[in-house]
C-alpha cells in the first residue's frame, strides 16, 4: 500500500505541484490550501507524513505542525520554506518541545522526493533497556 502523504501549501500552485510529484513516483498525495484545512485533512486521512508550508495565513505551519504532533504523533512532519522569518516560528516551537526538519525553498524535485523517502523510513530503535526510538 502506498504511503498517503498530505501536501499543505497556501500557495495552489506549489501544494499541486508537489502533490503531482509525489503521485508521479508512487505515494498517495492530497492537498490542503491553508493550516487550518490542513489540520482538519490531517485528522480526516491521517496519512503517513504531512509536507507542509511554514509562512501561511491564519495558521502558520509549525503551529499545525504542533497540533497534529499532540493529536496524531504517529504522523511524520517535514516543513519547508523560502522565508528568512520562519526562524522564529521554529526556535518557539523548539522552546516548548517540538522540533521539526525544515526544507528550504526552492527544492528540485528529487531532492523533494529523496527527503520524503526518508522521512518515511521507519524509525530504529536505540540499543537499550526501553528500546525507544533514537
Amino acid at each position: 500500500m502506498a504511503s498517503r502523504i498530505l501536501v499543505v501549501d497556501d500557495e495552489r500552485v506549489i501544494a499541486d505541484t508537489l502533490s503531482l510529484i509525489l503521485r508521479g513516483v508512487g505515494y498517495e498525495a492530497f492537498t490542503a490550501y491553508d493550516g487550518m484545512l490542513g489540520l482538519e485533512a490531517a485528522r480526516r486521512l491521517e496519512p503517513d507524513l504531512v509536507l507542509s508550508d511554514v509562512v501561511m495565513p491564519a495558521m502558520d505551519g509549525v503551529s499545525m505542525a504542533m497540533e497534529i504532533h499532540d493529536a496524531l504523533p504517529e504522523i511524520k512532519l517535514l516543513l519547508i520554506s523560502g522565508q528568512a522569518g520562519t526562524s522564529n516560528l521554529l526556535r518557539d516551537a523548539e522552546a516548548r518541545g517540538f522540533h521539526f526538519e525544515l526544507l528550504q525553498k526552492p527544492m528540485h524535485p528529487d531532492e523533494i522526493i529523496r527527503r520524503v523517502k526518508m522521512a518515511l523510513l521507519p524509525s530504529k530503535p536505540c540499543h537499550g533497556a526501553n528500546s525507544l526510538p533514537c
